[in-house]
């Protein structure tokens, strides 16, 4: 079985996702989105409800599975049984830093093999900081989050 994990903070999910674990579905039996427990980054909205709108997002998606882990990404890989690490890269920003990741991944353990992929160019303006920004300035963010997540309603803990 083909497993792979696609790990952020999702804080919270955006279509700019959504976008990168669509493309990644056709190459794997499993992807798991994982949110990663970071103690020292103040999300600013709870685990619980960014758990929620992922799934409610690949809710038709037998494939995705939806999860949480603390600790380093390819030691959750391992424990799963992924031998892949989903990232997506909107620009050559990205790419610097998710090389950088990735190589350090790569010596921590070699059996896992990170995967890039390019966002739609529609998306790359899309992040969880800009939703987060238009969210304090009383903006709506419709067009940057998936259908299924109702965020306006929201209260930003940050």
């Amino acid at each position: 079985m083909r497993k792979a994990v696609f790990s952020g903070s999702f804080d919270p999910i955006t279509k700019g996702h959504e976008d990168i674990v669509l493309k990644a579905m056709p190459l794997f039996d499993e992807v798991i989105v994982a949110v990663g427990i970071n103690n020292v980054k103040k999300c600013a909205f709870p685990l619980e409800r960014r758990l929620q709108w992922i799934k409610d997002t690949f809710a038709d998606y037998p494939k995705v599975k939806v999860t949480h882990y603390e600790g380093l990404t390819v030691d959750f890989c391992k424990d799963n049984g992924a031998d892949f690490i989903i990232r997506g890269l909107r620009g050559s920003a990205d790419l610097e830093y998710e090389t950088t990741i990735a190589e350090a991944n790569k010596k921590i353990n070699p059996e896992i093999e990170t995967i890039f992929f390019l966002t739609e160019p529609s998306l790359r303006c899309v992040s969880s900081t800009v939703v987060r920004d238009l969210l304090k300035h009383n903006c709506s963010v419709e067009q940057f989050v998936p259908e299924k997540v109702c965020i306006e309603s929201e209260k930003l803990r940050i």
